[in-house]
Order: C-alpha cells, then structure tokens, then sequence
C-alpha cells in the first residue's frame, strides 16, 4: 500500500536547523570562493547500493528552503526499492544553491534510507506470520518524527512516539511505586478511554498476575525464551495485545514471529543503522 507523505511544514524546522548547522554565519564558503556566479549544472541522487529509499521528501525540501527555483524531480518516492546505479533524484539549477543542500540532503536521505531498509530486511523474516515488526523510542534526539517515518517506509510499525503518548509499565516503574496490581490499578484509574495501557513482564509468573488484575490492554515480553513466548501467547488467548522485546536480532525473528506475539518491538532498527550509500553527482 501507497504511503502517504507527512506534511511539509512539519519537517521545515528540522530542514533550517540542519542547514542552519551546515552554513553557519558564512555559508558556503568554498563555493562562493571558486564558482562564477549564474553557474547552472544538473546533477543526479544516484543509489550506490541496493535498498529502500526514504527521505526524498527532506532531499527536496533541503534543496528547496536553499533555492526555491531549483528543479527538482524525485524519481525513486520514499517507500519505494532501488538498484544499484538508480537515479533517485535530479536537481537542476544553480550550481553553489546545490551544493549548499547537498549534504544536509544526502545525511538525512543516506541514514533514513538505511532504516527503512534494515527495516524490511526484519518485516521480510516474518512472512507467513501475523507478527508486525515496530521500532521504539532509542531514536537520535530530533529525528524521531522521520526516522519512525523510515520505519513505515520499509513495511514496519510505529510503537508510541513518546512519553504523553500511553501509559507504558516497566521493571522500573514497578520497583519504584509497588506491586503489579497497584500500579495496573492506578494507571486505569489515571487512563482515559483513548489511552492504552502496555506493562512490561520478565517471566510468566507475572504474565499471570497481570491476566488476573485484567486491566492492561497490551503486554511486553522482555527477554524471553521462544519456548515462553509461546506459552505466553497460549495463557493470554487473545486478551491483550503481545509484544516481544530485547535483543531481537535479525536471525532470531523467524522463530519469535512464529510463536503467535502480535508485534516484535526492535530498537536497533534506529540506534544501529547503517546509511544507504547514496550520492550527488554532476
């Protein structure tokens, strides 16, 4: 299915910092020192490598905020696979606004593109299941509205945005403010009807003791077994929504996919990417 693209305006903020961070006071000042001015060239966003494209739609804006009569064509859309040798993008205007944008467009495409396709790498190995793979909030500080973006991109979910966004239980906060039942109980009190309540378990005695209070609508399972996942799966029958969670590693999705979880929550495909190769050519 099609994605549908975020709004511009909510990614122009992102687009002046990082350029805003790239040209300091001066600009580009290379540029400004050896290219005539009035100098046109066309160049082209080539894919230097295999993967799913995201953040064309920074590319252009990044390109757009510096020169707002530059041509701009996106031939690969966010979402979509390239091939090696695949010309995502082609740029035409002046030559010192193109290279002004360059890296800024290249940064946030070549790390977004590598999420997105890490992304379906994971989605891939849980053909035949109903297990969804979704990302979690180990994103880079002030990329998170693009890197889950990215995630979409590649076939994956989106896990909550933030903290405002449900009430999310774990290790920590049970250890801080008392047993499993009082703090399932107190989050129902303080939830509104459009406001799910996940609580993270370590083994299944406490999967047991949060089936008895009855009041969470989603259950993480952290760090375990296949063997338990699957025995967790069975004991909950449908009640609430589980999750796996913890060292999920590529090679280990299959066989967590397979035990019946709903969704295979994986920090790693934010906080250790690889970029895209991807490059500007003249």
């Amino acid at each position: 299915m099609a994605q549908s693209s975020l709004p511009d305006f909510l990614l122009q903020d992102l687009i002046r910092r990082s350029l805003d961070e790239d040209l300091g006071g001066a600009g580009d000042v290379t540029s400004r020192a050896v290219i005539p001015d009035g100098t046109t060239y066309g160049v082209r966003l080539n894919a230097r490598v295999a993967g799913i494209i995201s953040g064309m739609q920074l590319a252009r804006l990044a390109f757009h905020t510096v020169d707002p009569t530059l041509a701009v064509e996106t031939l690969v859309c966010d979402g979509k696979p390239a091939k090696a040798g695949d010309v995502c993008m082609t740029i035409t205007g002046d030559a010192k606004s193109i290279l002004m944008a360059e890296r800024v467009a290249l940064n946030l495409a070549g790390r977004l593109s590598g999420i997105a396709t890490m992304t379906a790498a994971f989605v891939a190995e849980t053909k035949g299941t109903h297990a969804k793979i979704t990302c979690t909030r180990k994103t880079t500080p002030g990329l998170r509205l693009v890197e889950k973006e990215a995630v979409r991109h590649g076939g994956g979910s989106n896990h909550r945005f933030g903290l405002n966004d449900a009430i999310m239980i774990k290790d920590n906060h049970i250890a801080a403010a008392g047993s499993i039942r009082g703090v399932l109980e107190r989050a129902r009190e303080f939830a509104s009807h459009m406001r799910m309540i996940e609580i993270e378990v370590d083994t299944l005695a406490q999967l047991e003791e949060v089936l008895t209070v009855g009041v969470a609508d989603c259950v993480l399972l952290d760090n375990m077994s296949n063997a338990d996942m699957t025995k967790a799966v069975g004991l909950v029958n449908g009640a609430m929504v589980v999750e796996a969670s913890g060292n999920m590693r590529l090679e280990r999705i299959a066989g967590v996919a397979s035990t019946g979880v709903d969704f295979i929550s994986v920090g790693a495909l934010t906080h250790t990417v690889k970029n895209l190769d991807l490059g500007l050519d003249f």
